[in-house]
C-alpha cells in the first residue's frame, strides 16, 4: 500500500494556496502527504482534454507535483460520471456538473460526460495511472425504497441501460490499461455490494469494472464494512479513508429526516473522529495485498479543513502496515526429512 494521499476536490478555493496546482501541491506536502487525486473538473488544476492529447503536458504535470515531493495518485471524474445517467428527478440539481452550453439539454450533457471519461482513460494512460475513480450515475435512486411496489423489469431495464452507457467507456479504459473504480455511493445506482453485483453482471464481468472502497458510505448505510474487503478483495482497486459515525435517534434514522449534515444521525468525521473500524480495514487490505493509494477524502461537519487534513496524513501515516518479509515465529523453526515427519504422525517408513 502507498500513501497517505489526499483528495484534492474538498480543498479547491478561490484563494491561496487552494486555487492552482503548484501552490496547493505546496501545502499537501507541508501537512505530510506523498500522493494527490486531481478531481478532473477543476480547470484549475488539469486540462483533461489535453492530458488525453499531450503526453508532453503530462510530465508537467507530473513535474508540478513531483516539485513538491508528491505523486499523482489517480485522476478522478465523479461530476462527469454522475452525468452519465441522470434521473429526470435530478435534471436541474445535476446541471451545474456541466459546462453551461451543455445545460437544459439531457442528451448534450450526457454525451460531453462521456466524452470525458474517453479524455481521463487517455489522460491516465499518459500519466502512467493504472486506476481512475468515478461514479456510476442513477437511473434507478428515485425508486431505492420498494414503495410504490416498482416492477422487477423496471430495475432489470435500469441497469440495461446504465450497462449500455457504461460499456464502450469501460472497453476505453481496458484499451489505456486503467481500471474504472467506481465509488459505492448513496445516489448512486452503483451504492452497495449488491448494486455493483448486478452492474458488474449486466457488463459481462468486464475487467475493468472495479471498486472504491470508502467504509464511511457502508456505516451510513448499516453495513458491514469488514465483510465487504472479504467478499469484493478481488475488485478493490481503490481506498478512500474517510471516517463517519451513526449515532441512533428516536426522532429520525437512515434517511436523515431532510436535515443538515450536522443535525443527522449519520454524518462524516474527519478521521479517527468517527466510529469506524480503521486498524482493522488496513490489516484486512494488507492480508489482501492491496497494492493501490490510501488516499484522504476529507469531510467533516465540525472540524476545520485544514486541522483535518494535517491531522488525517498523521492519522494514515500510523496506521498504514509495512508487510513482514519472514514469519514471527521462523527462529522456532527447523527443517524435517520426510521419514521424521511420517515419525511424527506415527506412521512408519514409507513402502
Amino acid at each position: 500500500m502507498k500513501g497517505p494521499g489526499i483528495f484534492l476536490a474538498q480543498f479547491v478555493k478561490d484563494y491561496a494556496p487552494f486555487n492552482s496546482l503548484p501552490e496547493i501541491c505546496k501545502w499537501v506536502a507541508d501537512c505530510g502527504y506523498k500522493g494527490v487525486q486531481i478531481p478532473t473538473w477543476e480547470t484549475k488544476f488539469i486540462d483533461l482534454k489535453l492530458a488525453a492529447e499531450s503526453a508532453v503536458y503530462c510530465d508537467e504535470l507530473k513535474g508540478v507535483c513531483a516539485d513538491s515531493g508528491l505523486e499523482i495518485t489517480e485522476l478522478s471524474t465523479h461530476f462527469q460520471g454522475q452525468l452519465v445517467a441522470v434521473h429526470p428527478a435530478y435534471d436541474i440539481l445535476f446541471d451545474g456538473f456541466a459546462p453551461e452550453i451543455k445545460r437544459a439539454n439531457p442528451a448534450a450533457r450526457t454525451e460531453w460526460a462521456r466524452e470525458q471519461l474517453f479524455y481521463a482513460a487517455r489522460a491516465s494512460k499518459n500519466l502512467g495511472l493504472v486506476s481512475h475513480a468515478t461514479f456510476s450515475g442513477s437511473l434507478l435512486w428515485p425508486v431505492v425504497y420498494p414503495w410504490p411496489p416498482r416492477p422487477a423489469e423496471l430495475v432489470a431495464e435500469g441497469f440495461k441501460e446504465l450497462a449500455k452507457r457504461w460499456r464502450p467507456v469501460l472497453d476505453a479504459f481496458d484499451e489505456a490499461g486503467v481500471d474504472v473504480c467506481y465509488e459505492l455511493h448513496p445516489g448512486e445506482d452503483l451504492h452497495d455490494g449488491i448494486s455493483f453485483e448486478r452492474f458488474l453482471e449486466a457488463v459481462g464481468g468486464h475487467i475493468r469494472a472495479n471498486i472504491l472502497y470508502d467504509p464511511s458510505h457502508f456505516l451510513l448505510q448499516q453495513m458491514d464494512y469488514l465483510s465487504f474487503i472479504d467478499i469484493y478483495r478481488d475488485r478493490i482497486k481503490m481506498f478512500h479513508v474517510k471516517d463517519a459515525e451513526f449515532r441512533k435517534s428516536g426522532r429520525s434514522g437512515l434517511y436523515g429526516g431532510y436535515q443538515d449534515w450536522i443535525d443527522r444521525p449519520g454524518r462524516f468525521r474527519s478521521l479517527g473522529d468517527g466510529q469506524i473500524d480503521f486498524t482493522a480495514i488496513f490489516s484486512k487490505l494488507a492480508q489482501y495485498g492491496f497494492e493501490g493509494w490510501a488516499v484522504v477524502e476529507w469531510e467533516c461537519c465540525l472540524k476545520n479543513f485544514e486541522d483535518g487534513a494535517f491531522e488525517s496524513a498523521v492519522f494514515v501515516k500510523d496506521h498504514m502496515i509495512r508487510l513482514s518479509d519472514s514469519a514471527f515465529d521462523d527462529f522456532a523453526s527447523g527443517t524435517l526429512t520426510k521419514a521424521q515427519i511420517r515419525q511424527i504422525l506415527g506412521l512408519g517408513k514409507q513402502e
